[in-house]
């Protein structure tokens, strides 16, 4: 795995690229003069990718759905796993219909052996003043290999804390690999994004082993401090003795033994 910035993730699972959340534009925003702009470039260049077998979206907010680099990706993605309705805005930016496999919570694909299950989130969506919750939002299930040499990862998407995590360990878990978000927070949006004692709450009710904070460092899309997230996360999984990862962007990841973060 590769951290590309925010909620964009680089995985290579059974052989086949995978990429999550792509956001490589300069902003956060439908306009390219304004809005939320990028504290780095992405590690690697967005014509530079790999050939990916799919495309793993939670929901459809400008942080984690970009139609520029959905237009520039499409004709190297096998797939676009996605919730119902946001499959509809691929189509309307151009992407064949036969790609894109659109699901509601607890349904899912098999692909190469991997198997994708889109779960519930505590969110909202919508890109415009009158298309708000339009589309649904989810968070992913991902299951690659059988037995001894099964790997299991949960990618949580945008989420607010709610019992639905632990309906999700209870059916999918443990996970060896948690993708938790760990930033954006603000205390006027409680219901929708988790503060770093919900997200390490949200880690364990998956019956997650290692954590891995997203959702930050890329953009600025809250008012609390810029490492704060990272600081508050380290010392709440040091007092729980939860494993933290938290490599640098670009840097491999081992998703099967990840290297625990010291700093």
């Amino acid at each position: 795995l590769y951290r590309l910035g925010h909620s964009t993730l680089l995985m290579k699972l059974r052989g086949g690229w995978w990429l999550t959340a792509p956001v490589f534009s300069e902003r956060a925003s439908p306009l390219s003069f304004a809005g939320p702009k990028r504290f780095h470039a992405p590690p690697i260049a967005l014509d530079e990718l790999p050939a990916l077998r799919g495309v793993l979206l939670s929901h459809d907010h400008y942080d984690h759905l970009d139609r520029a680099t959905i237009r520039v990706l499409a004709p190297k993605v096998g797939v676009f796993l996605c919730p119902l309705g946001v499959g509809d805005r691929l189509m309307a930016w151009g992407v064949p219909a036969d790609k894109i496999v659109q699901h509601d919570w607890w349904q899912g694909s098999e692909v190469d052996g991997l198997r994708f299950t889109a779960t519930p989130a505590q969110h909202f969506s919508g890109r415009g003043l009158s298309d708000g919750n339009s589309t649904l939002w989810a968070s992913w299930v991902l299951i690659a290999g059988q037995g001894a040499d099964q790997v299991r990862v949960f990618f949580s998407g945008d989420t607010g804390y709610f019992d639905g995590f632990k309906a999700i360990g209870e059916r999918f878990g443990p996970f060896d690999l948690t993708l938790i978000e760990t930033g954006a927070y603000n205390a006027d949006w409680p219901d929708i994004h988790m503060h770093p004692e919900e997200s390490l709450q949200a880690h364990l009710d998956v019956k997650g082993r290692h954590l891995f904070p997203i959702h930050n460092g890329t953009f600025d899309l809250s008012l609390h401090p810029w490492v704060e997230p990272f600081e508050r996360i380290t010392a709440l999984a040091a007092a729980a003795q939860v494993p933290l990862v938290a490599p640098i962007m670009g840097e491999r990841l081992d998703i099967r033994a990840p290297a625990l973060s010291t700093h």
